[in-house]
């Protein structure tokens, strides 16, 4: 080799070396890159989780305008509903009073607009008025069913013709509920005849009354359903042997109890001997102290009985002059008669059975129910 080749040579590795030394080596280790492990990738959130989040669509779940309460719920609901409503007896009474505040409360309630008629508890005004109160074409009317089916079948069959919504208290019109059950004739009340044979069994069981006692019924079997009550009480105290007399409630007196005190005290005077009489009439039952005293007896002589509870009543029990009373609660009766009426106008529903004649009332729970009883709602 020459001496020129061999510097040649050695200037070409002195530029290979140069240039190796300006670029990274081939055989330099990669640089570790701290990429997430699949682990972590796991519990990192997704794209996909996040789309499964709730949306703020899914979050709200407050109640539609369709979900709201029903009508039923809101106040004064009946309000468009107009009635007629009969009380039975005469304003201020002691058994109507509490049937007229029932209907009162409910009015206040739910908001129908009704209208009172009194009928002194006479039959043929009720007879009289309910025609009367057909022809204002209300939505409904509520009677007292003392007249009976045969007096009010065309007037009640003429009223449902028109559309007039009828139901019943205090005294059961089968005919005429069976007829019309489903256009909303309802009944609220006792059952007349099971209430009074009621009444005359537990007399005689709870005083010891045996066979060939006199006993004295003051009622109403002249009036047809009415009379079913006064029917109850002498079938059980016949069957129990006891010796009964009988007398009829004059117009006089079925207005106006303290009308019937010189009768009372005719017939006591004749019949020194009675051991217990029975009162078929709310009023009645309130003036039992007024007629044995007026007769001459004493607290203790003689077993007074008889329906419906008044403040009267209740002093009549404390003092002992009334022993038992079977109590109907006529403020339901004046209630949900009303209710019978908005439900069956507003709602379609049909008639309902319900008996109020429920216990008794005497000396060892009178005072459970003297409060109500002064407040006139029992």
């Amino acid at each position: 080799m020459n001496k020129r080749l061999f510097w040649i040579l050695a200037a070409l590795l002195i530029a290979g070396l140069i240039l190796s030394a300006c670029q990274p080596a081939a055989t330099e280790a990669p640089v570790e890159v701290e990429e997430p492990t699949e682990e972590v990738v796991a519990e990192q959130p997704t794209k996909e989780a996040v789309v499964e989040e709730p949306t703020e669509e899914v979050v709200v779940e407050e109640p539609t305008e369709e979900e709201g309460p029903a009508p039923a719920a809101e106040d004064k609901w009946c309000s468009d509903t107009k009635i007629v409503f009969f009380p039975g007896g005469s304003p201020g009474g002691p058994f109507a009073t509490v049937v007229y505040n029932g209907a009162l409360a409910a009015q206040a309630d739910l908001g129908a607009d009704v209208e009172y008629v009194w009928s002194d508890w006479n039959p043929e005004n009720m007879v009289t008025q309910f025609a009367q109160a057909a022809a204002l074409n209300p939505d409904g009317i509520a009677i007292m069913g003392h007249p009976g089916d045969d007096a009010f079948e065309s007037l009640v069959d003429d009223a449902e013709a028109q559309g007039i919504i009828v139901t019943s208290s205090n005294t059961q019109l089968p005919r005429l509920q069976g007829r019309y059950s489903s256009n909303g004739f309802g009944y609220v009340g006792a059952i007349l005849y099971d209430a009074g044979y009621a009444l005359g069994s537990e007399a005689v069981a709870r005083f010891g009354l045996a066979e060939g006692d006199r006993a004295f019924v003051w009622g109403l079997l002249a009036q047809a359903g009415r009379g079913e009550r006064t029917k109850g009480i002498v079938d059980s105290l016949e069957d129990a042997g006891l010796v009964v007399d009988y007398l009829e409630i004059d117009d006089a007196t079925n207005a106006d109890a303290a009308a019937g005190v010189s009768q009372f005290v005719g017939y006591a005077s004749a019949n020194p001997d009675v051991k217990l009489v029975v009162t078929d009439h709310g009023a009645l039952t309130a003036t039992m102290e007024t007629y044995l005293s007026s007769a001459g007896f004493g607290p203790d002589d003689v077993i007074g009985a008889g329906f419906d509870l008044s403040s009267a009543t209740v002093e009549a029990i404390r003092g002992g002059w009334t022993d038992l009373v079977i109590d109907q609660q006529q403020w339901l009766q004046g209630y949900l008669s009303v209710l019978q009426i908005c439900l069956t106008d507003n709602f379609a529903f049909t008639g309902l059975h319900i008996d109020t004649g429920a216990g008794f009332a005497h000396a060892d729970n009178v005072e459970l129910l003297a409060d109500l009883v002064d407040q006139q709602i029992r």
